[in-house]
């Protein structure tokens, strides 16, 4: 194996009162983390570009040196799961969310606090509604699920959360989906998929699921946002000698699409209301399976990717603490065997994030991210650390993420 890259999910952040004014990773205890920064070159990224807001799936595909319109987040999310797409298959991804009567959106995740049975049962009985055209609802993990129409579609519509318009932040309401072109076919598309909302909507409301949840003073998962709209299959690069750890179904379905050995493992049931449990035992079983594949297949593959998802949820939440504690548990697990394994391998290696999740922004954000290359070669001590402030200082300086491997000198 020539080299190792490490994406952490909504890594990048602000200064936080809460942790003395210092983002998540300058708060951390990361002795791990630091000896390779102490030995590495250090700088900043813009995922995608200077004031961007990159989706994750924006900022992976940019990574890794594709065109961003041959592919979309639907498509993508689709394809890491066990549904079978068809060219013309319209692809979405979805979020179970909480709504009011007047279409305002309490919670786009509805609390974070949807269990897996209760998904489960749920997106049941959303697979009775009897609407013209065959369609499949699937949940995945946690409030996270892909839905499919199947068969001539247009892709050219509208999702229905007003807030995420081209990755910026407009409203807290839902819309409907709009046709973007004047096709009779994206008309028909929009009709079809609102009168499809509509059905869920009246579904999710009167569903003992969630009859029960507001008994327990809970947050109902009334209603399906979507977005992500995808026809095509995605053209990506090929990456054959790759391997690629991921457990989400966005980044299984990238890599898969990449031509990557995608090695994965099933995710936690979420059986209780306490998702940052739920999220502890899926990060502390990611960094095992990290280190396993690794140690198991260094000599059968150039280079791994791996992408850890768990640290961008509590800059959604407003949890500083949290990302500290996730930083500092990757820092004791997997980052403690990547530096034993780099130095005794010779091997590169590259950490970075997908994007910045600022806490008290509870969103994506256009800041940049640090970024940190050990180049497989020992150097003496350089007193650095991987955070950003550190990494505004960088000898590597200013990068766009579709530089990220050229520079790293990974190749394909």
């Amino acid at each position: 194996m020539k080299g190792v890259l490490v994406i952490l999910d909504g890594i990048g952040d602000l200064p936080n009162k809460l942790l003395g004014d210092k983002t998540p990773l300058e708060a951390a205890y990361t002795p791990n983390l630091d000896f390779l920064a102490n030995r590495s070159e250090l700088g900043y990224m813009y995922p995608v570009k200077p004031g961007y807001v990159p989706a994750s799936d924006e900022a992976i595909v940019s990574f890794f040196g594709n065109d961003l319109t041959k592919s979309s987040r639907g498509q993508l999310e689709v394809r890491g799961t066990d549904i079978k797409l068809v060219r013309g298959d319209l692809a979405l991804r979805t979020n179970f969310a909480t709504v009011d009567k007047e279409g305002n959106i309490v919670d786009r995740r509805a609390g974070r606090t949807v269990t897996n049975k209760e998904a489960e049962l749920l997106a049941k009985e959303v697979n009775k509604i009897k609407i013209p055209k065959d369609f499949i609802f699937k949940s995945t993990i946690q409030h996270r699920g892909v839905l499919v129409f199947k068969g001539g579609f247009s892709d050219n519509i509208t999702g229905n959360d007003a807030a995420y318009i081209r990755g910026k932040m407009k409203e807290d309401k839902v819309s409907y989906i709009r046709p973007l072109d004047d096709s009779e076919n994206t008309q028909y598309t929009a009709d079809v998929v609102n009168e499809f909302l509509e059905r869920v909507r009246e579904v999710l409301e009167k569903h003992p699921v969630n009859i029960d949840r507001k008994r327990k003073g809970l947050l109902p998962a009334n209603y399906l946002l979507i977005r992500g709209a995808g026809i095509e299959t995605p053209k990506l690069k090929f990456y054959k000698k790759w391997l690629a750890v991921s457990y989400m179904p966005l980044e299984i379905g990238f890599a898969k699409t990449s031509g990557m050995q995608v090695f994965s493992f099933n995710y936690p049931r979420f059986g209780w209301f306490d998702v940052y449990h739920n999220l502890y035992k899926g990060l502390k079983k990611a960094c095992k399976v990290s280190i396993k594949t690794i140690k198991r297949n260094y000599n059968k593959f150039d280079y791994a990717y791996i992408h850890i998802k768990e640290t961008d949820i509590p800059g959604h939440d407003n949890k500083p603490l949290e990302k500290k504690f996730m930083i500092e548990h990757l820092d004791k697990t997997l980052f403690y065997f990547l530096k034993k394994f780099a130095i005794s391998k010779k091997i590169k290696v590259v950490i970075t994030g997908d994007h910045s999740t600022p806490c008290r922004l509870k969103s994506h954000s256009a800041d940049p991210v640090p970024v940190l290359f050990y180049s497989g070669i020992e150097t003496a001590p350089k007193e650095k650390r991987f955070c950003e402030s550190d990494a505004r200082k960088g000898s590597l300086g200013r990068i766009m993420g579709g530089e990220l491997l050229s520079k790293a000198g990974f190749m394909r």
